[in-house]
């Protein structure tokens, strides 16, 4: 049986570029997004979890975000989570809430936060040409196996190729997207 599928090829690519979009959408812009914590994990009942599952996170005002923990001994794990995330944020307990001020981006840090956006862009590009290689080494092998020609094999390398253009110039667009909406902010 062949062991190449497009669909699975193009199922893996447009994964990845979502994968990054989830990624960029975290990144602070000076404005209050709970999308903003997502990839913090804090250490609770012995094990590492990520903050949505011990928390709610809300934005309740537009530069200010509350992160609600659900149960209190988990209070300055979650608090310690945050710090360790390196987001520039400054958490402060308040009861069973921890807040979280969303300060003013200086210029450096919408240049460090740019550069954060092109190594999530650059890592989803080499996740794309790895999907890329295994469909060509996929190809192959069913050229090897005499399941498809060479012609077909041939064709079959330039859909993998068009596909590998089409989700690297996505990769890019996202990516300068969320470039220019830090800095011009």
């Amino acid at each position: 049986m062949a062991k190449y599928d497009k669909a699975d090829i193009e199922r893996r690519m447009n994964g990845a570029v979502e994968s990054l979009k989830s990624d960029l959408s975290g990144l602070r812009t000076g404005r209050a997004n709970v999308a903003l914590l997502d990839p913090v994990v804090c250490e609770v009942y012995g094990a590492m979890m990520p903050l949505n599952q011990v928390a709610t996170v809300s934005a309740p005002e537009p530069r200010m975000l509350s992160v609600q923990v659900w149960d209190r001994s988990n209070l300055t794990a979650v608090e310690k989570g945050i710090a360790h995330a390196n987001l520039g944020l400054n958490p402060m307990i308040d009861g069973q809430t921890i807040r979280l001020p969303i300060p003013d981006l200086t210029e450096e840090r919408r240049r460090d936060l740019a550069k954060l956006a092109g190594q999530y862009a650059e890592k989803a590009k080499v996740a794309i040409r790895n999907v890329r290689r295994d469909g060509m080494e996929a190809l192959k092998d069913d050229e090897k196996k005499k399941e498809i020609s060479e012609d077909e094999r041939k064709r079959a390398e330039e859909e993998v190729q068009k596909l590998t253009d089409k989700y690297v110039a996505e990769t890019d667009a996202a990516a300068a997207n969320k470039e220019k909406e830090i800095m011009t902010q």
